[in-house]
């Protein structure tokens, strides 16, 4: 993100609801989230819209838009939030000279890659409760990076916008909580999650894999 300082040509504020781009538009830049958080989805044949992923604050938006050069999906603001903009001609140009930003940008891509990865084991092999334990400690593991507690956190996204991700109805997303709650494994306030024990919401993922 340092680095990426060098290359940011404009900062903007979107509000909560907000598109960020829109399926189909040009692509010319990418997105830094610096505040806040963003949805990505895409909208289905009988008109519902799929959740396709959550950005935090220090991830990048747009990758998936460099091969066809045309957004593949939309980006909407789940709270107040700001990105740096990052023109891609100019990343490249930049990266000539910068071996080590290029570096880092390939390893960024491949952690993309490794997601949808997750994704796709999420949605073909585990149960309710097990799709939204990997997505907890997801969201736990990245608050970690960013220096936030890995237990104790809030949900920018609706349990409908969550079930819409993990492939779940609405009321099955709120029965899993539940079950995790009554379990004592987390509890819930709203939006508020607190996790209490941690290993054994790594048992409920019967996985190894996270997603997010």
């Amino acid at each position: 993100m340092e680095i990426l300082g060098d290359v940011v040509s404009n900062k903007r504020k979107i509000q909560r609801g907000d598109y960020l781009h829109r399926t189909g538009t040009r692509f010319q830049t990418l997105f830094a989230v610096r505040r806040g958080s963003l949805k990505t989805s895409v909208l289905e044949e009988d008109g519902r819209q799929q959740v396709t992923g959550f950005y935090m604050t220090g991830e990048l938006l747009g990758l998936d838009a460099i091969s066809t050069e045309i957004y593949t999906c939309d980006a909407i603001a789940l709270e107040d939030s700001e990105v740096c903009e990052v023109p891609f001609a100019k990343l490249e140009e930049i990266s000539l000279s910068i071996p080590s930003l290029m570096h880092q940008f390939h390893k960024i891509m491949s952690r993309e890659i490794v997601r949808d990865h997750g994704v796709m084991l999420l949605l073909g092999s585990m149960k309710a409760e097990e799709r939204l334990a990997t997505f907890l400690l997801n969201l736990s593991q990245r608050f970690v990076i960013r220096g936030y507690s890995a237990s104790d956190f809030n949900l920018r996204m609706t349990r409908e916008e969550i079930g819409s991700y993990l492939g779940l109805k609405l009321e099955t997303v709120s029965r899993a909580f539940s079950k995790l709650q009554d379990e004592n494994i987390i509890n819930v306030d709203n939006k508020h999650i607190q996790i209490n024990d941690m290993d054994r919401l790594r048992l409920k993922m019967g996985h190894s894999s996270c997603a997010a």
